[in-house]
């Protein structure tokens, strides 16, 4: 007897143009949401790259020119730049760390089953639903030198040196100051995330940890930490890019003062376009804050995967 192969079943034309007519539908309905994010997005992006390479800038009659890498050379030898990317750093670093560890202890706080645990967590993110221009001007009054609440209760304390003391003038205090402000600011969505991830972890686990003799803190280690680890690199990351790259909040308190000890690199570039009209310059700092973001986003897509791959 001869085995012979079953004959390939070929594929209706009308299917295939049914499959296409169901990929242009889905197109389809995708526009709405990414015309927007070209327009809006992608289209200033390409825009600000080629402005990098032009020598642009406000109220000039004549053409803009073409210079090649030419503001980069200067970017590159600008001492005030490269100070204005150090302070970010550190103003970013300096933020997100306390940040976290704040927001992970009030998370934990909250996923406890507490009275008017409701209310509570209502109240935590009210800082988050403020603008952060309403922040600013509120935080502003709380630092005022004389009719300030910080000064206030410094001098019902009796602390010497807080009398009229401007906390957001000053050299060593101003840095601090505001650093201050953008952790109590971010730290809700931190929050809430990390309480989001919190709930995802079984109580059995919780509860069989406990039968076996593990306290509170090696329940954490052991139990909660390994669950709430993807979320909290993720939560961390994107903090850390959204610190850096703030504007309006330090704008508002100190607008880059005292002698630039807050001037962040955003508010560098900004100042660079609109306050001296020099937009190809500004142009060039913001392409090189987008290549330090994604080198930083790449470096943290590469420890996830290698998390995932010795999982």
């Amino acid at each position: 007897m001869t085995l012979t192969s079953a004959p390939r079943r070929s594929v209706p034309a009308v299917s295939r143009a049914t499959g296409v007519r169901r990929d242009h539908g889905a197109w389809f309905l995708v526009l709405p949401a990414l015309i927007p994010i070209l327009v809006l997005s992608l289209g200033p992006l390409l825009y600000g790259i080629g402005l990098a390479f032009t020598d642009a800038q406000s109220g000039r009659s004549q053409a803009t020119g073409f210079v090649g890498l030419l503001n980069f050379s200067d970017l590159f030898q600008d001492t005030l730049f490269w100070d204005s990317f150090r302070i970010g750093l550190v103003w970013a670093f300096g933020v997100t760390v306390p940040q976290f560890f704040l927001a992970l202890g009030l998370a934990l706080l909250l996923n406890l089953d507490l009275r008017l645990r409701w209310l509570a967590r209502a109240l935590a993110i009210i800082p988050w639903a403020m603008p952060e221009v309403v922040v600013g001007i509120m935080w502003r009054l709380v630092y005022h030198p004389d009719a300030g609440v910080l000064n206030e209760t410094l001098r019902d304390l009796g602390l010497s040196g807080a009398d009229g003391r401007d906390w957001l003038s000053g050299l060593a205090t101003a840095l601090p100051a505001v650093v201050l402000v953008g952790v109590w600011a971010g730290m809700p969505q931190t929050t809430v995330t990390l309480l989001a991830g919190l709930q995802n972890v079984p109580r059995e686990l919780h509860e069989a940890a406990a039968m076996d003799g593990a306290g509170a803190w090696r329940r954490f280690r052991a139990v909660t930490w390994p669950a709430l680890r993807p979320v909290a690199l993720a939560v961390t990351a994107l903090n850390f890019i959204w610190n850096f790259n703030s504007f309006a909040l330090v704008f508002v308190l100190t607008d880059g003062g005292p002698g630039g000890r807050t001037r962040l690199p955003m508010l560098f570039a900004y100042e660079e376009a609109f306050r001296y009209g020099q937009f190809g310059y500004a142009a060039t700092m913001g392409l090189a804050m987008v290549a330090v973001i994604s080198v930083l986003l790449a470096l943290y897509l590469v420890g996830r995967l290698k998390g995932d791959d010795e999982r």
